[in-house]
């Protein structure tokens, strides 16, 4: 990890996939927790990202039984407890 993003890089993904596992729901990363999770909008709903050192993010989807939509179509964080890693990104362009 230090080689592709270098030390505080690899410092930060190390630091949000361990947030990411010992959460028992997406629900405790919301703001404002470090990290500042959200959910993606355009063509990447559905996807959430944390972000790590500009213009890096951790980027993953909602995944296993039960995850939930709220009346207004945004996700039910406390719906949450699994994902899927999808990558390390820059979603900027």
């Amino acid at each position: 990890m230090i080689r592709a993003y270098g030390k505080d890089g690899a410092s930060k993904l190390r630091r949000r996939l361990d947030d990411l596992a010992a959460a028992a729901s997406l629900e405790v990363l919301r703001p404002p927790f470090p990290g500042r999770c959200h959910e993606l909008k355009g063509d990447r709903k559905g996807q959430l990202s944390l972000d790590l050192s500009h213009p890096y993010r951790l980027v993953f989807l909602p995944t296993g039984d039960g995850v939930q939509k709220k009346e207004d179509g945004g996700l039910d964080w406390n719906s949450v407890r699994a994902i899927e890693v999808l990558g390390v990104e820059d979603t900027h362009d």
